[in-house]
């Protein structure tokens, strides 16, 4: 596996769809699409992610105490990471829950130095919720370490606001460059996805 761009490639885990593009949560229209939870169906892939994200939490956080991952995309990898690290795990919930012990967080947090996994940083908008959440509970969170973001100036912004350093394993511009040595974008298409980078809240698809 040379890196994680181009198994997300391999296992079609990124659409781009110029002219008939997907809705975000956010609302924002884009033509590129990256489902990461293909992910974990494979073993070489997973074990790729947990050496890879477990070396990065070692080598940047070492005072780590817990990993959080953020729900539901992350909670899989994440386990994964604590159970390699061999450390308390958490999740966080999108929502808190509306029945039960409405929990907003799954889990015991053991420990006060945390550092949470998320699959994917698009706006940035829910990975600070999950960073709130866990600072709401007293924890201190050592910084963030995601599979993939589109580096939005939007969401750096959010999270230098935040307060919260970033680190990715893979981003927009890796993926891009090795879609195009590879052969996954058309040629012309490059210039719309060009153009959807520029300005994505307002980016509206191309006529054919």
């Amino acid at each position: 596996m040379k890196n994680l761009a181009e198994s997300l490639l391999t296992v079609k885990a990124v659409k781009i769809q110029p002219y008939q593009p997907f809705t975000w949560a956010s609302g924002w229209t884009s033509p590129f699409y990256c489902d990461n939870r293909k992910l974990i169906s494979y073993p070489e892939i997973r074990d790729y992610l947990k050496v890879k994200i477990a070396g990065l939490i070692f080598d940047k956080y070492p005072e780590c105490e817990g990993i959080a991952g953020v729900a539901t995309g992350a909670i899989p990898i994440s386990a994964i990471v604590a159970d390699t690290m061999g450390l308390p795990y958490v999740y966080i919930r999108s929502a808190q829950k509306d029945h039960g012990t409405k929990n907003l967080i799954e889990g015991e947090l053991l420990g006060n130095n945390y550092v949470i996994i998320e699959d994917l940083v698009s706006t940035g908008g829910s990975s600070i919720k999950a960073l709130n959440a866990l600072r709401e509970k007293g924890c201190n969170v050592l910084g963030m370490i995601a599979l993939f973001t589109y580096g939005f100036p939007q969401a750096v912004k959010t999270f230098q606001d935040a307060g919260c350093e970033l680190t990715t394993v893979t981003d927009y511009e890796e993926l891009s460059k090795t879609a195009v040595s590879e052969g996954y974008i058309k040629p012309g298409d490059q210039a719309v996805l060009d153009d959807w980078r520029t300005h994505p809240d307002t980016w509206q698809a191309p006529r054919k």
